[in-house]
């Protein structure tokens, strides 16, 4: 902190709070410097030389006979009371966490209690305070009001001393300048917080102003009784008084006498103290604290340097392990490695690519691949004679899945014959026909389409069916160029209500799956496992002897009918197109997740179940 600007001459004031018209020089101390650092650090430990040593009695906590019961007797080790008929026999004893017992760490009197100060470092401090008690601002900041005071530091006459009853000092007091301190000290007076009110000092209050004395002729018995204002004589200044709390800046009154007595007993920077043995007062670091005026300075510009024009920033340290450019520079190699690593790992993409497409396509049928639609030409209508007939084969009839010796052949013409159905030519391939249900009212046999192509038409007994190539295609028939469509005649011969049974070719698509019965199986499924999970967590508990043992009966059926159906679920996924597989075989993962918990839950409950029987038949 900055020193007072010097003044060399300090009114002196009379009891009227007019100006007497003599003048005093101010003392050299009121220019040392301010270390609020030294002078809290000062205050702290001489505060500490006020306390009285305490400790507990040694005897404390052991003036009973205790001793541990030890283990096994399920009550913890401590010692215990020894003895019978009064309710103190039995507990605990000696320890810090029982009733009665000592403290833990008890108190001794040999406890550090008071700290050791240098005396110069006590002197510092008490420059310091005195320094700070001529500076206005730190006065205010300190909290007394001084608007209306004239002069800082304020200096009284000497007759001030001669005052020997309380109503002069008041007179004194009320003057307007001083009058506001009535409103620090009477308006503030408050209830202390804690134990001290049972310490004789219950109430708290401001602090006034620091009467300095030079002799006392009477004046402490004038002064002593009025709340918040202190006395203390110039050759017994404390640190205490003077900074309450550590903290400088406390509104002094001096009197003339003090006040001109400051030189000698603390001296200057040019003469030693005259009544403290080889004292001087503290150098200050800064004699002008203006630090810019200083560095602004004619005096300072000549000697140092220009400012340099040219910057020379701190560059930036980049991490090579992300950053390219910087670990190029420690490995030039660098690129190359990586290069070869990004072409190597490319071609690991590109070879597992194929390879997965490679899976892929062994996975899916030929009959699911995409086939090329040619161009649709205007159908010709050839001769009915050239055509051959279509094959059909009734429902219990074996699909073909090879080709036929000549014996073969021979049997299945004769059954033909006994069937009423036509024989088959097996030179050619046959053309995929799928019927769907017939209801019961209209059993008409329905040949289904392919999707995409032109829809065969059955009218009537002399009417055909249209080809076209891209149904031949499809079939597997031959198709040279661009073959015109064959007739196919109508089936006449079928019975209505015999179901129709088409065969399937070989390399024929199949029409895409309606997924109505996976979603009936999988209603199903869910359906039943909500019928087991209320069974198996509500009516079962409820249920004794051959009711309970009928209930675990119908839930285990219920959950072999739900795997079966589960069977069924993943039968038909799997059966499925490739852009239908995936969901439907996830949703028969889930059902089977669902079929393990219910499947958990009724052995659980069946163990509950066994373990309250055993303990039934305990009983």
């Amino acid at each position: 902190m900055s020193k007072v600007v010097a003044r060399p001459l300090i009114t002196v004031y009379n009891e009227k709070a007019e100006a007497s018209g003599s003048t005093v020089q101010l003392p050299a101390i009121f220019r040392a410097p301010i270390r609020p650092d030294i002078v809290s650090f000062v205050q702290q430990q001489m505060s500490m030389n006020r306390r009285h040593p305490y400790c507990v009695s040694e005897k404390a906590g052991h003036q009973t006979s205790a001793e541990s019961w030890g283990t096994g007797r399920a009550v913890a080790r401590i010692p215990r009371v020894r003895g019978g008929g009064t309710h103190r026999s039995g507990q605990g004893a000696y320890g810090n966490m029982c009733r009665g017992g000592r403290m833990f760490a008890p108190t001794k009197i040999w406890r550090r209690w008071h700290r050791k100060i240098n005396v110069n470092q006590k002197r510092y401090a008490l420059c310091s305070a005195i320094a700070a008690s001529g500076i206005p601002s730190l006065v205010m900041s300190k909290g007394h009001l001084i608007n209306d005071v004239p002069e800082m530091p304020l200096v009284v006459s000497d007759k001030v001393q001669e005052y020997n009853k309380t109503k002069q000092a008041v007179v004194l007091l009320r003057q307007r300048y001083l009058m506001i301190y009535r409103f620090q000290v009477y308006k503030t007076r408050r209830f202390r917080a804690g134990k001290g009110k049972m310490r004789n000092r219950r109430r708290t209050s401001k602090l006034g102003p620091l009467i300095i004395y030079g002799k006392d002729q009477g004046l402490t018995k004038a002064f002593r009784n009025i709340p918040g204002v202190s006395l203390i004589s110039v050759n017994k200044l404390n640190l205490m008084k003077l900074a309450p709390g550590g903290h400088v800046g406390r509104f002094c009154i001096w009197t003339e006498s003090a006040f001109q007595r400051l030189n000698a007993l603390y001296g200057t920077w040019r003469q030693k103290s005259q009544l403290k043995s080889d004292y001087n007062l503290p150098q200050p670091i800064m004699t002008g604290t203006d630090l810019s005026r200083l560095l602004k300075s004619d005096e300072i510009q000549k000697v140092i340097r220009r400012p340099r024009q040219m910057v020379r920033r701190a560059s930036v340290k980049r991490n090579p392990l992300t950053n390219m450019r910087a670990l190029m520079k420690l490995n030039p190699y660098s690129a190359v490695i990586k290069k070869s690593a990004a072409a190597v790992a490319e071609a690991r993409k590109k070879s597992k690519a194929a390879l997965f497409e490679k899976k892929r396509e062994s996975l899916v049928p030929e009959s699911n691949l995409p086939v090329e639609k040619p161009k649709e030409e205007t159908p010709v209508q050839a001769p009915v004679q050239d055509v051959k007939p279509i094959q059909v084969l009734p429902v219990d009839a074996p699909k073909p899945t090879q080709p036929e010796s000549k014996k073969g052949k021979k049997s299945r013409s004769e059954a033909a014959k006994n069937s009423q159905i036509e024989p088959m030519d097996t030179s050619e391939s046959l053309v995929e026909v799928k019927t769907a249900k017939s209801p019961a009212k209209d059993p008409v046999p329905q040949i289904a389409s392919i999707p995409n192509e032109p829809v065969t038409k059955v009218s009537g007994k002399d009417e055909a069916m249209e080809v076209t190539p891209d149904v031949k295609a499809k079939t597997g028939a031959p198709v040279k160029g661009k073959s015109p469509p064959i007739a196919i005649p109508a089936v006449t011969d079928v019975k209505p209500t015999t179901p129709v049974l088409a065969e399937t070719a070989p390399n024929t698509k199949p029409v895409e799956m309606s997924s109505e019965k996976f979603e009936t199986l999988d209603e199903d499924v869910q359906s039943l496992f909500e019928v087991l999970q209320r069974k198996c967590t509500g009516r079962l508990e409820q249920c004794f002897g051959e009711e309970k043992k009928q209930i675990i009966a119908d839930v285990e059926r219920g959950i072999d009918e739900a795997r079966q159906a589960i069977f069924e679920m993943e039968a038909e996924a799997r059966a499925a197109p490739g852009s239908f597989r995936m969901e439907m075989m996830g949703r028969v993962l889930r059902s089977w997740k669902e079929h393990h918990r219910v499947c958990k839950e009724l052995h659980k409950l069946l163990w509950k179940v066994k373990k309250s029987a055993q303990v039934l038949f305990k009983n």
